[in-house]
C-alpha cells in the first residue's frame, strides 16, 4: 500500500518537508470525493482532518482508481475488487475517521456467479452451457419456433421461485439440435440464482462411467446420494446410452424411486415416452424385459410434464 509518507518522498527535492505536506494537504481537501465526505460527516476541526490525513489519502487514491477501473483482473487497489469506505466515530469528543474495505460491484457480481456455479454440478456436460446467461428475449430470438416451449419453461421457473420446489419435473423431447439441453441448462442456472442446487448428467457418458464405479463402492454411493438429494436433477439425452440391467434397475431405479413426490427430475431425449419405454426394456445382457422397462417408466411418466421442443437443428449452424 502506498502511504502518504511514500508520496511525500517522491516529490521534488526543492520543496522542503513542510511545503510538501501542505501541498498534499491542500490537494487532498480540493478533491471532490474528500470534500463530499467531509461536508456530509462534518464539521471537522482542522486538527481532526490532519490526524486522519493518511486515511483520507487512501480513500482519494482508491476512488480515483475505481473511477478509471481497468477491470477486476487488473484492479490496482490494495485488496483486489475492494475499495476504501470511510465512516466517523466520536471518541472523547473528537471525531475519528475509520476506514474499512468494501467489495465493488464487479467483485459482488463475480462472487454471485461463483455462488451460482457452486450450486450446480455437471457430469460430462460442457460447462459453457451453464455459464452463459441469457434473457428470455434472447432465448426466444434464437429460434421463434420453440417459443411455446420457452414460455412453458419460463412459467415453471416463475412458479418455482414463487412457490418453492415443485414435485413434478419435465420430459423434454424433440429432434436433434433443437436446444433441449440448452433450455434445461437455462432452467438450472435461473433456479440456482434463487438458491436451489442442481445436477445435470449426460446419460451416455454417465452410464459408461458407472461401470468403472462398480468396483468403487464409496464413489458409487456418493454419486447416487448426490443425484438423490440435489434439488433439481436433469438426465440429459436419456435413451442414447447403452443401458445395462444393473444401471437401469439398481442405479436409475433407486434414484427415481427416492425422488418420487420429493424433488423434480427432468429429462431430455430424442425419444417419446413410448419409445423410451421400449429402449429401457431392452439390454444386451437380458434382451427384452418389458416388465422392468415398464417399472422404470412408472417412475418417470407420472412425475413429468411432457414438453416437445420444435425448431431447427442449430448444431448444423454451429450456434
Amino acid at each position: 500500500m502506498e502511504s502518504l509518507s511514500d508520496v511525500m518522498k517522491q516529490l521534488p527535492g526543492r520543496l522542503r518537508q513542510g511545503e510538501q505536506a501542505e501541498e498534499l494537504y491542500r490537494s487532498l481537501l480540493a478533491h471532490p470525493a474528500v470534500q463530499a465526505f467531509l461536508t456530509k460527516q462534518g464539521p471537522f476541526q482542522e486538527q481532526e482532518i490532519r490526524l486522519n490525513q493518511n486515511r483520507l489519502y487512501q480513500y482519494q487514491r482508491e476512488y480515483d482508481q475505481c473511477m478509471n477501473c481497468p477491470g477486476l483482473d487488473r484492479c490496482p487497489n490494495d485488496f483486489q475488487g475492494h475499495y476504501t469506505k470511510l465512516s466517523v466515530q466520536t471518541i472523547q469528543e473528537r471525531k475519528v475517521i475509520v476506514d474499512h474495505k468494501v467489495s465493488c460491484k464487479k467483485m459482488r457480481a463475480k462472487q454471485a456467479q461463483q455462488s451460482i456455479h457452486g450450486r450446480i454440478r455437471s457430469f460430462y456436460v460442457d460447462d459453457r452451457a451453464l455459464e452463459q446467461g441469457y434473457s428470455p428475449k434472447e432465448i426466444l430470438q434464437r429460434d421463434w419456433e420453440r417459443s411455446e416451449s420457452v414460455e412453458h419453461i419460463l412459467q415453471y421457473i416463475y412458479q418455482t421461485k414463487q412457490e418453492g420446489l415443485q414435485a413434478r419435473g419435465m420430459y423434454v423431447q424433440g429432434s436433434f439440435g433443437t436446444g433441449k439441453t440448452f433450455l434445461m441448462c437455462y432452467l438450472l442456472y435461473e433456479l440456482a440464482k434463487d438458491g436451489h442446487s442442481g445436477v445435470i448428467v449426460y446419460m451416455p457418458d454417465f452410464v459408461e462411467d458407472l461401470k468403472s464405479m462398480f468396483q468403487d463402492n464409496q464413489r458409487l454411493k456418493d454419486t447416487i446420494d448426490l443425484l438423490k438429494q440435489t434439488d433439481l436433477l436433469i438426465f440429459d439425452d436419456i435413451g442414447a446410452e447403452n443401458m445395462s440391467p444393473w444401471v437401469r434397475d439398481h442405479v436409475l431405479g433407486s434414484i427415481l424411486n427416492y425422488r418420487m413426490d420429493r424433488k423434480p427430475t427432468f429429462f431430455t431425449s430424442n425419444y417419446s415416452l413410448e419409445a423410451l419405454e421400449k429402449h429401457l426394456s431392452f439390454t444386451d445382457k437380458e434382451g427384452e424385459n418389458d416388465a422392468k422397462g415398464k417399472r422404470l417408466m412408472e417412475r418417470i411418466r407420472h412425475y413429468v410434464d411432457v414438453l416437445t421442443v420444435k425448431g431447427k437443428n442449430h448444431r448444423e449452424k454451429n450456434e
